[in-house]
């Protein structure tokens, strides 16, 4: 434990799926958001499969594993980045991506087979019908809900405003 005091840092709570052609674009306002907050700002991936996409709950499960590998953000923006490629390709694109980033491909098929991490997929997926997320991305941060599913039109700069007043509350 540390003598100083340390903020908290302020959650942005991101519902995604990683199939999502609009999630795949949301990509560079995360990154943006990372960028300009570090660890001031946490952001969380929260699962929220879409059944019209069919590989989401996979990739999302897939998600999981690379997190307990010690690689979980570059492994959500890696499948990300390849959307289009994921819808063709399923699973097998899943893989594919752990080996790339080095991480361990046959310990993801042996995720992906066994189940290991449904329920976490489950219990984002119930926690944001809970809360009203009906498509992907949505972002919850304080107690805002952004929907970018119908578009992202401002949604950073709307991100930022309710990030810096939350900050300056604390601070």
């Amino acid at each position: 434990m540390s003598d100083s005091p340390s903020a908290a840092p302020v959650v942005l709570d991101l519902w995604c799926e990683l199939e999502c052609p609009d999630c795949h674009q949301a990509l560079s306002d995360v990154q943006a958001l990372r960028a300009r907050y570090g660890d001031r700002l946490e952001i969380r991936l929260r699962h929220f499969p879409l059944d019209k996409h069919k590989h989401a709950y996979a990739a999302a499960q897939a998600a999981e594993e690379a997190v307990v590998q010690g690689k979980g953000w570059p492994y959500i923006e890696a499948v990300l980045a390849r959307t289009a490629d994921l819808a063709r390709a399923g699973e097998p694109l899943l893989i594919e991506v752990a080996g790339e980033l080095g991480l361990d491909a046959e310990e993801f098929d042996t995720a992906l087979i066994d189940g290991r991490h449904l329920l976490i997929v489950d219990a984002d997926q119930a926690e944001g019908k809970a809360i009203g997320v009906t498509g992907t991305p949505t972002y919850v941060i304080g107690d805002e809900r952004l929907d970018g599913g119908k578009s992202q039109e401002g949604l950073r700069a709307r991100i930022e405003e309710i990030a810096d007043r939350l900050l300056a509350a604390e601070g």
